[in-house]
This record gives structure tokens, C-alpha cells and sequence, in this order.
């Protein structure tokens, strides 16, 4: 189906301001759509959770109607899918969850492309728990995580693998079904920060391999909020301190005190967006997801082919991004030019374009970059060929 992207644009209020916008990996814009299902839910009949009264099953059924689009859109069983105030609050809630079974000589593996949040966590969870920490490093000159580089870190005292579907500073998405088979081989667990990958790609949590699998709605025309998705099986195994009046019942008994009905609704429509990209107005929601994710990928790619072409025609630049599969995410740095000054000067033009290291500090570092970074290009669903051309001139009137 066609991508009509004009049409979509149409949703965003935040596009009349006539900026061009290229920091959706930090956060994406808010559709009306989503306004409104937070607002019709916050302000009409709302109370706690129940079935006595309008006002008790709205909550409840704002619940439930949020872990079933989160399972169209993970391919997960909503009975395994958890709400937490953000992606970072669930992996350190996670981490803490996990690391009660480790003990001195035994290991976790974290790698040097991911976002801290799927670092630090697992790195002081380790530490105190006495386990050791076996980093993986990726490829520097080409943006790449080998899958060989992460089995030669497993060993039969493997616990816990945390690996990216994608690196929200340069792109790169690795092969993580391979990944997943040699940690399960090795008898460890797999947690993937699915953060930026689920912006661009559909994601399938069987078919990744992960045991769970981390989102954030806001970098998906959603709330500012965060989920996780497991098998129903695997959390049962899991206990969390908890209230003592406070539910047993799995995925309840990983969220601590009231839900916010009113994001979660959020979440429902921010999903229900993403199924409307393409124009399916058939099928089910799974299945017009993924004909609006083989639209949105087309239109990026599309978009990002332009922009790498100019990019690569800019005297003293130099593109981070290189992987083979990757998300159409730039990081960029500029002879001669702080890439902050470069994002300044972009900002000037109403053109955003954030510089930094993103939370990606390792992968950062491990660039050769420092705690500087670069100049990070993300693409969105309603970024279009003007905003593209608007950043290719500006930066030829900054850089060269």
C-alpha cells in the first residue's frame, strides 16, 4: 500500500511549528490520536480497578486493552507483558529481580553497543552479587556486533546475556536470533533492549529469541512510559519484593501501585496508529502492523539512501553508521566542526538534530568519539522529503 506521508503529517500538531525534526530516536511526536485517548480516559469516569461501575471497568478495561496491543505489537502473550515508568526503571527492576539467583563464579555478558540503561544495571546487579562481568565489544570500523564475538563470552556459568535489537546511536541491529541460540545453548537468559529497534521494525519476540524484551512507547508516537514482555512461564518463576496485599497474579505483581490508565490508553492508541501507517482498514491488528512496518520501512530507507548519498558528498564528514542491518540512524562527526556547534547552528534553521552520546556512552567511547558522541540523524514516520532537503542544505552551508 502506498505510504502517504502528507496525510500522516496531518496528525502531529506539533509539525505546524515548522520545525524539521530528526531526534526521534531521543522521542517521537505525539499524534492527536494519542492525545485524546489520554485525555478521554483521564477525564471521563476513572477510579480503581474493577467491575463494579463505569467508572472501575474503564480502568480495568484500559488495562487489558493495553497488554493485548502490546501483544500485537511484540507478537508476545499479553498475559506476559509488564507496564513500567520507563524502559530504564524496568531493567534495573529486572535486574535486581534475577540477580537474587547469582552467586561469586557466575557471569554476565554485556556488550559495548548498547544503550547504559541495558549496562549499568547488570553490571552492579553483578557486582553485588559477587558474579563477574565478560564484556563484548563490537566492530568499530564497521558498526558490527559479531554473533562470534558474543558466544566466545558464554561459558557454562553464564546467567544473564543483555544485548540491543538495535544501537540507538549508530543503528546497527545484530543478528540476535544466532545470539539467542548460543545463549540458550550456554543455559543463560537473553534481555533485549528493544527500544530503538521497535521504531523501525516490527518486533517479534519469539523470533528475536528474547526471553524479554524491553520497549518505550514514546519512541513510537506513544507516552512517556515503558513496558517488558516475557513469557508468562518465565516471570512465574520470578518473585519481586512486593506489598504484602498486593497481588500475586503475573504480570500484576511486577507493577507497583496504581497503573496510569490514562498512558496505558495512550500506549493502545500510539499502537493502533502504527497499524494505520499503510491504510489497512483489514485484517487483524498484528497483520496491519505489518504492512504499515513494510511501508515505514520502505519510506525510510527511501529517505535514508538521500541522505547518505549527500552526506557522503559533504567535505570532512565522516557517517559511524555503518552496518550492514541497521535502522535509518546517523551518527555523524565533522572535521573541523564540535558536532554541537553544528547542531547549534542546525537549530538556527529550525532543523533538529541533537548531538551527544545518547546514553550510549561504551559504544561512544569505543567510536573513538568520547563522551562527545557525534551528530545523531533519526529518521520518523512523518519525517518527509523537505525535511531531508532542509537538513542536507543546512548542513552544506555549515560544514563546508
Amino acid at each position: 500500500m502506498a505510504y502517504d506521508v502528507a496525510g500522516i503529517r496531518a496528525w502531529f500538531p506539533a509539525l505546524e511549528h515548522g520545525w524539521a525534526l530528526f531526534d526521534g530516536p531521543g522521542g517521537t511526536q505525539a499524534p492527536r490520536q494519542v492525545g485524546a485517548a489520554i485525555a478521554s480516559t483521564l477525564t471521563g469516569p476513572l477510579s480503581n480497578r474493577g467491575r463494579l461501575g463505569e467508572s472501575a471497568q474503564r480502568a480495568d478495561d484500559a488495562v487489558a486493552a493495553f497488554r493485548d496491543a502490546v501483544a500485537d505489537l511484540t507478537g508476545a502473550d499479553p498475559r506476559g507483558v509488564v507496564h513500567g515508568r520507563s524502559a530504564t526503571q524496568l531493567v534495573y527492576d529486572f535486574s535486581r529481580h534475577l540477580s537474587r539467583g547469582w552467586a561469586p563464579g557466575d557471569e554476565v555478558v554485556v556488550t559495548r553497543l548498547d544503550h547504559d540503561s541495558n549496562v549499568r544495571p547488570w553490571v552492579q546487579a553483578a557486582e553485588s552479587a559477587g558474579a563477574e562481568v565478560r564484556w563484548v565489544a563490537f566492530d568499530a570500523a564497521t558498526g558490527e556486533l559479531p554473533v562470534e564475538a558474543v558466544t566466545a563470552a558464554l561459558s557454562e556459568r553464564t546467567r544473564l546475556v543483555a544485548v540491543t535489537a538495535a544501537s540507538n546511536l549508530i543503528g546497527t541491529m545484530p543478528d540476535l536470533p544466532s545470539i539467542a541460540a548460543a545463549v540458550h545453548d550456554a543455559g543463560a537468559l537473553l534481555f533485549v533492549d528493544g527500544v530503538h529497534h521497535a521504531a523501525h521494525e516490527l518486533p517479534d519476540v519469539g523470533a528475536l529469541g528474547a526471553d524479554f524484551l524491553t520497549c518505550s512507547p514514546y519512541k513510537f508516537l506513544g507516552p512517556h512510559c515503558g513496558l517488558l514482555v516475557a513469557d508468562p512461564a518465565l516471570l512465574e518463576t520470578i518473585a519481586p519484593d512486593k506489598l504484602l496485599p498486593a497481588t500475586d497474579v503475573v504480570p500484576e505483581r511486577f507493577e507497583f501501585g496504581t497503573l496510569p490508565y490514562e498512558l496505558l490508553a495512550g500506549v493502545t492508541a500510539a499502537v493502533d496508529v502504527l497499524a494505520s501507517l499503510a491504510g489497512a482498514e483489514s485484517g487483524s491488528r498484528r497483520i496491519r502492523l505489518e504492512a504499515s512496518y513494510a511501508a515505514l520501512h520502505e519510506h525510510e530507507s527511501r529517505l535514508l539512501a538521500r541522505l547518505e548519498s549527500a552526506l557522503a558528498d559533504l567535505p570532512g564528514t565522516t557517517l559511524h553508521s555503518r552496518a550492514s542491518r541497521r535502522t535509518p540512524t546517523l551518527l555523524a562527526t565533522f572535521t573541523g566542526h564540535e558536532a554541537s556547534a553544528v547542531s547549534d547552528a542546525l537549530a538556527a534553521d529550525r532543523v533538529l538534530a541533537p548531538s551527544g552520546n545518547f546514553y550510549a556512552l561504551e559504544a561512544s567511547r569505543h567510536l573513538g568519539l568520547g563522551d562527545a558522541g557525534g551528530l545523531r540523524i533519526g529518521l520518523a514516520p512523518y519525517t518527509d522529503d523537505e525535511d531531508v532537503e532542509r537538513l542536507i542544505a543546512a548542513l552544506g552551508r555549515i560544514v563546508r
